[in-house]
Formats: C-alpha cells, sequence, structure tokens
C-alpha cells in the first residue's frame, strides 16, 4: 500500500461517495443513537420513571389504615375507595380495613397484587426506618460486601480448591456488623468471611459508578441491611459494554452499502483503472469507517471516564474494540463483495450482526471463569471500565483470533475486488468459492491455503466452547464412556469446521480448474492441505496464555494442538504424529471426492467428518 493513494482514495470516500447514505437514513440512524442513548442513561439512573405497570393493581383502602402510604408509595397500585361490590365484579383485587385483609385473592392478579404488597410494605418499613435518628436501633445487623476478581473458583471450573479451609477460592468478603438495639452506640464486629482475590485485585472502590445498581453493574461495593443484598448477576456488566457493539452496526450498514454501490452502479471502475492497487482501494475505502469507529469507542470512553460513570475506563477499552472493528467490517466487505442486490446485502448484514454480537458478548457471561470470557475483547472492556488490570498475555489471546480472522476476511474479499468477478451476478456459494479459488495458483497454494484460513476455524472453536461450556456438566453416555454433552458437541462442531477449512479451497480449485482431475493429484493436494492444516493447528497454542486447557471442554477441543503433561516420551510423539496423518488422511479423501464432483466431495466430507470425529473422541475418551 501506498499511504498517498490510500489516503487520496478515504478522501474521496468521505467527500464523494459519503458511504451512499441518503438524508432519511442519516435522521434514522441518529434518532436510534438519541433513543440508545435515552435508554442507557434509564438504566444508569435505575430504572426510575414511568413504567408499564403503573396502576396495574386496584386497591381498596382507607387513608387512615397504614398500608396506604405504602400503596401510595408504590405506581402499581391504584388506591380507590373500599368498595366489597367492585371486589365482586373484578374491579379492585384488594380490599384492606385498616390492618386486616377483607378479601381472599382467589384469581392470579389478586394472589400477585397481594405478593407486590407486601414486597412494597417491606420497602416502605425500610425507608421509613432509614429516616429515624438512631440508626444503629433502627438496623441492628448491617452488612457489607466487597466483591473481589475471581480466581478461577467456580462450580463450572475444575481448578477450584475444594479445600475446606477455602484457600483459593473467589467469594466476596463480608463484614457484619451488630447493634444493640437499645439506642447505644456501642457496636462489633459480629463476624467476617474474607478469602484471596484473583490477579485482577479488588473490584471494590474503582468501579464504574452507575448509582442504586453500580453493585450488580460491575462488582462494586454493595452494603445495607441483609434484605438489601443480592448476588451480583454477570450478564448485567456487558450494560456499558453494549455501548461500544451497537454504534458498529450503523457504520457496517454504511460501509455495505458503499462497497455494494461500486458494483451495482459500476464505480468501481473509476478507481480500477486509476494507479492504486487494490490494497490502496479497499484500503483507503475502509478506512473512514474503521476510523470513526474508534473514535466513537474512544468518544464513549471518554463519556463515561469523565462523567464518573466509569472513573477507570483508559486506552485499553478502546484497544480491545479495535479487532472487533475490524471483524465486523471485514465480515461486511465480504457480503458486500457476495451480495447480487441491497436486499440480498441486508440479509447478509443482519446474520453478521447477530453472529459476530453472540460471539462477542455470550464468553463475556462467564466472568467467573476467566479461560471463557477472556474468548471475547468485551470481557478486556469490561475489565478495564470496572478498574481491573488486564495482563499482557490475556490481551494478546482475547485480542489476536478476531484480529487476525478479520484480516483473512478482507483478503478473501479482496480476491473478488476485480472487474471478472465484482460484475458479475452469482450465488452467494459460488461468491465464496470464487474468493477461495483466487489464491489457488499451484498445488502448493493447498498448504498455503489451510494455513492462511486457521484464523477462521480458531475463531469457530473459540466460539462453540464459550456457547457449549454450560453443557459440560450434563453427562452423556456415549459408546459405554461416561463424556459430558458439551464435549460431545463440542468435537461435532470442530470436526466439520476443520474438515470444511480442509477442503473447501480444494473443492474451489477443481471448479476454478486449478487443479488436475487425476487420483495421483487429488492424493497430493488432500496431503498438502493436511499438512498445511497440521502446522497451522500449532496456533491453538495461543489458548495457553489464557489456561483454557484446564478446563475439560477446553482441553477436548485442543487436544490436537497440545498434549497431556506426564505421557512418556514415545506417546508423546505418537501423540504428535498422529494427528499429521489423521489430517493427510481426511483431507486426502475429501480432495479425492472434489476432484469427481459435487456429490462425490460431499460424500467425501462425510466420511472424512465421521474418521475425525472417531478418532478425536477415542483421544479424549482415553486422555481427557
Amino acid at each position: 500500500m501506498q499511504p498517498d493513494k490510500l489516503l487520496r482514495v478515504a478522501k474521496w470516500e468521505v467527500t464523494k461517495n459519503a458511504g451512499g447514505v441518503d438524508k432519511r437514513t442519516i435522521v434514522v440512524m441518529a434518532l436510534s443513537l438519541v433513543a440508545m442513548g435515552a435508554v442507557a442513561a434509564i438504566a444508569v439512573s435505575g430504572g426510575t420513571g414511568a413504567g408499564m405497570d403503573d396502576g396495574i393493581y386496584r386497591i381498596g383502602v382507607e387513608e387512615n389504615s397504614p398500608y396506604y402510604g405504602v400503596a401510595a408509595d408504590d405506581r402499581t397500585f391504584d388506591i380507590r375507595e373500599p368498595d366489597p361490590a367492585a371486589i365482586e365484579r373484578r374491579q379492585q383485587e384488594l380490599l384492606y380495613r385498616g390492618t386486616q385483609l377483607q378479601s381472599v385473592p382467589r384469581t392470579a392478579k389478586e394472589r400477585a397484587a397481594l405478593a407486590e404488597l407486601r414486597d412494597s410494605t417491606a420497602q416502605y418499613n425500610d425507608q421509613t426506618l432509614a429516616r429515624d435518628d438512631n440508626q444503629t436501633a433502627a438496623f441492628p445487623v448491617s452488612v457489607t460486601l466487597v466483591y473481589e476478581q475471581q480466581s478461577g473458583s467456580s462450580q463450572l471450573d475444575p481448578r477450584s480448591d475444594d479445600s475446606s479451609d477455602g484457600s483459593g477460592s473467589s467469594a466476596g468478603s463480608g463484614t457484619s456488623s451488630g447493634g444493640s438495639g437499645d439506642g447505644s452506640d456501642t457496636s462489633g464486629t459480629g463476624g467476617s468471611a474474607t478469602s484471596g482475590g484473583g490477579d485482577g485485585g479488588t473490584a471494590g472502590g474503582s468501579g464504574a459508578n452507575l448509582g442504586a445498581i453500580g453493585a450488580r453493574l460491575t462488582g462494586d461495593v454493595q452494603g445495607g441491611t441483609p434484605s438489601d443484598i443480592s448476588p451480583p448477576f454477570p450478564f448485567e456488566s456487558l450494560v456499558l459494554a453494549f455501548l461500544y457493539i451497537v454504534p458498529m452496526n450503523f457504520v457496517i450498514q454504511a460501509y455495505g452499502s458503499s462497497m455494494l454501490s461500486e458494483r451495482l452502479n459500476r464505480r468501481g471502475e473509476l478507481l480500477l483503472v486509476t494507479p492504486a492497487s487494490r490494497g490502496d482501494i479497499i484500503g483507503g475505502k475502509t478506512l473512514p469507517y474503521f476510523v470513526g469507529a474508534v473514535g466513537v469507542a474512544a468518544l464513549i470512553t471518554a463519556a463515561l471516564r469523565f462523567g464518573n460513570i466509569a472513573p477507570a475506563g483508559s486506552y485499553v477499552a478502546v484497544l480491545a474494540v479495535v479487532p472487533l472493528v475490524v471483524l465486523f467490517l471485514s465480515a461486511t466487505f465480504c457480503g458486500a463483495m457476495f451480495a447480487r442486490s441491497f436486499k440480498e446485502l441486508t440479509f447478509v448484514t443482519v446474520t453478521i450482526t447477530v453472529t459476530l454480537t453472540s460471539y462477542a458478548f455470550v464468553p463475556a457471561i462467564f466472568t467467573d471463569v476467566t479461560p471463557i470470557a477472556l474468548i471475547s475483547p468485551l470481557t478486556l472492556v469490561v475489565l478495564d471500565l470496572t478498574g481491573q488490570s488486564v495482563g499482557l498475555s490475556s490481551f494478546v489471546f482475547s485480542v489476536t483470533p478476531p484480529l487476525l480472522t478479520g484480516l483473512v476476511l478482507f483478503g478473501l474479499g479482496a480476491g473478488l475486488y476485480r472487474e471478472e468477478d465484482m460484475f458479475t451476478q452469482r450465488p452467494i456459494p459460488l461468491k465464496v468459492l470464487d474468493a477461495l479459488a483466487g489464491g489457488i495458483n499451484s498445488r502448493r497454494s493447498a498448504l498455503k491455503m489451510s494455513i492462511i484460513l486457521l484464523p477462521l476455524v480458531i475463531v469457530a472453536e473459540l466460539a462453540a466452547i464459550a456457547f457449549l461450556f454450560v453443557l459440560d456438566s450434563v453427562s452423556l453416555n456415549v459408546f459405554g464412556t461416561n463424556q459430558s454433552l458439551g464435549i460431545v458437541l463440542v468435537l461435532g462442531v470442530i470436526v466439520v469446521v476443520e474438515e470444511l477449512a480442509k477442503s473447501l479451497h480444494v473443492y474451489a480449485g477443481y471448479e476454478h480448474a486449478r487443479y488436475e482431475r487425476t487420483l495421483r493429484s487429488a492424493l497430493g493436494i488432500g496431503a498438502l492441505s493436511g499438512l498445511g492444516f497440521f502446522i497451522g493447528e500449532k496456533g491453538l497454542l495461543i489458548a495457553r496464555l489464557s489456561d483454557l486447557e484446564s478446563l475439560p471442554i477446553g482441553e477436548a477441543a485442543l487436544q490436537g494442538a497440545t498434549l497431556p503433561a506426564g505421557l512418556p516420551l514415545w506417546v508423546a510423539g505418537l501423540l504428535f504424529l498422529l494427528p499429521l496423518a489423521l489430517h493427510t488422511v481426511t483431507a486426502a479423501i475429501s480432495s479425492v471426492g472434489a476432484s469427481r464432483g459435487r456429490r462425490a466431495y460431499l460424500g467425501g466430507l462425510v466420511l472424512a467428518i465421521v474418521i475425525h470425529f472417531a478418532y478425536n473422541f477415542a483421544v479424549v475418551s482415553t486422555l481427557v
């Protein structure tokens, strides 16, 4: 790439093209962003304000009843004059005379109203006591919890220490204070429980300041009476990170429209005849959207930091978003190169959004199982916003796979950025084969393509581990072995992904007449593809940076790239060479099928998947 040409194309994209977005679309985007900000503001404020359940329950209660104040403070109740006839006509759910309930709840709504009133009464009493001058007498017991970073202890994490002394656990520390209840100021420590935190240190005191829901969102200090204490819900810690993902959806809409317009309106011809290379053109057209997406992430981080919502937010959160930006843009670029119309592009873009958003959010839910959470770069965003340290190895493991995958997708899409491919209308599957065939020029390309496609395999396998991790505790008896459902399903996903990655580019080479359709050639090409995948598979060693193989499902998924410790040397050597034989044999089977046509390729692919799954399952059942 030449910087001057790249910047010139970028300037043209901004000034002349403007993403192909009309004024109506810009207005819709602006309104959507405003609505998103309003929803975020409501969430940050604790959700106060008008609600959909206002006045849903009708209660008959007199002003001199103690329950009148309770109902008046709860918007879900509509206060009316007590009327037994209204109860019979189902115009009131509850009827009180003084402190006595005069009606017997018979319907589901009446029972729900009574349950709501009881909860409101408890809250009303706490608020009344909170205004008392003598807080020691009002609340004899006070509890303060400080949630600390997990150190890998979890019921789902086999690294947990089950020893009775509690060492290695990662529960929060708690302190309770008891008052005498007689108006005196005497207080004492009612008890305490502490445990060692993880490498990230305590989250208390440095997390995001989210008012009433701060403790639940970020694991900050939480205190009050025992009834006020509730465990934090991990998914809520992603509320702020969600603000980083939503703007990307608007960016890729504009970016995809711009790239597709180059094809449908044949405006790309103007750039193709210029001295700029394909790299300069694609890079220049992508640069404004990349800078815009990263700039929005930087503005969000600054707003959260200086708005005292997440004062610990720093450049780490912005850097963690960069690989996701590259991944979103690259997938959209390929989609724009594959789609035949704006309608088809919309379908592709929605698929990309749902898939990549799931990849970003699902792993980060498992905040108490660090190896799983670090699969998503959003975990780094959450850690940074809550003031927790991010290690270099964790950062590298989290951002490298999506970043490399994005670069691979850009490379595949660039293979179609030429006149003979840009302006032809072919179905998406055939376009995918065209993109793969663009990097094939000799038999050795089979080895090269298997290595190049490995980042896609790694991301798919890591996503499968994150999605199926919750099923690791479900036992499944398969062929007389006691394996978990999660491990069996992960093995199934892995063999399908790997066999496709080894054979699809080989099939594309045959379809574009890049290879000879002979048995000898097919066997050689398959062996080269399997060898390339075996070499590239060692890239899965990056999982060691997150200790992912310490989990059973992670060890099962990575057993082809890592070896269990403590094996005899000859066994380790055998297990090192067996995957090479496996990959070459299965790739050769698919290659022979691909050389004979589509149906034969599908048959060979299925046979290769069955052999691969049987091998992996046998190894896992023996060693894991």
